[in-house]
């Protein structure tokens, strides 16, 4: 089943079930379907034309974002002249991000200071399905309600300069989240499933396609932990909420940040020179997971020309 939240004509906002070429109405918000389920039968329909999509899970409670595929982790170190770092195998971790800033397929509007390396990051987002505090791996899968692909749009120049101060990315991720085009519950992936002793993998390809082009190819079976292992970790001594919604964290290849290290590193070999790829205003970036469908943006510069990088304090 692949859920959707819309607005209707009249600028509700409801959640419904994707049916080929109709939207089956629930009249009620996901956060209310996620906690209660359906108390009335759905009565109306409406083709795709007739709303407007938003993102599968438009005000989760809360959103985090994991670490889970080696390769990215290995290859920005890599790239950065640092070893990769044992703990990655040791323990999953994640950090919060603005689940106010949750946005759906569309444009996404941008500030100045966003635009000094804008970078997209491909991954997938599983949505907590039903209460559940200190879950343990083993039943840690059945806690899903579904899946959406997860553009964590990330500003680089700004994430540089507060992750200098030791507390993680902040301001340089916190503008901008997209989730969509729709959440697919865990029975349509049954043919992609792949069982484990820490839960359940799937073999879905990922790819990104900036401006048409392709930049990015992975596959979210190459996570290293698995969503039921974050799961353990994120619950331990805190009740998640149905609605939740944590990422996977970067494919291997995923982003920008990486790719364009990988790509200085060959052109150093060869003698060349090179010019990094960041997003830019007016740029499409498309990721496009199989089973989750695709998740098609355009950045867009606001209008306001205020910054915040490298301001100091005149004491």
């Amino acid at each position: 089943m692949k859920l959707v939240s819309f607005l209707t004509q009249k600028k509700e906002e409801h959640a419904g079930i994707w049916l080929k070429d109709r939207i089956l109405d629930l009249p009620i918000t996901m956060n209310e379907f996620l906690k209660s389920g359906l108390k009335s039968k759905p009565k109306k329909s409406f083709s795709p034309k007739e709303i407007k999509l938003l993102a599968p899970v438009p005000h989760p409670p809360s959103c985090r974002d994991a670490y889970a595929f080696r390769q990215h982790v290995e290859a920005a170190r890599r790239n950065r002249g640092m070893d990769m770092i044992a703990q990655f195998d040791q323990y999953p971790i994640f950090y919060f991000t603005n689940h106010t800033a949750i946005v759906g397929e569309g444009k996404v509007v941008v500030e100045k200071d966003h635009l000094e390396k804008l970078d997209f990051e491909l991954e997938v987002a599983c949505v907590i399905g039903k209460r559940g505090k200190n879950i343990e791996s083993k039943n840690a899968d059945a806690y899903i309600a579904g899946f959406t692909i997860m553009n964590d749009f990330s500003a680089r120049q700004l994430q540089m300069e507060e992750m200098l101060l030791s507390l993680g990315p902040a301001k340089g991720k916190d503008f901008a989240t997209a989730l969509g085009p729709w959440l697919v519950t865990p029975d349509e992936l049954e043919p992609y499933k792949i069982k484990t002793s820490f839960g359940n993998k799937y073999d879905l390809s990922m790819k990104a396609t900036h401006n048409g082009k392709q930049v990015s190819q992975g596959n979210m079976k190459d996570m290293n932990w698995t969503f039921a292992e974050i799961i353990e970790r994120c619950s331990y001594g805190v009740e998640l909420q149905p609605g939740d919604v944590i990422g996977s964290g970067t494919v291997g290849t995923g982003c920008y940040m990486e790719l364009n290290g990988t790509w200085a590193l060959k052109a150093k070999e060869k003698g060349e020179t090179f010019t990094p790829t960041w997003l830019k205003a007016g740029d499409t970036i498309e990721l496009e997971i199989t089973g989750l469908g695709r998740l098609k943006n355009t950045i867009v510069k606001s209008s306001k020309d205020y910054s915040i990088l490298a301001k100091k304090k005149t004491i």
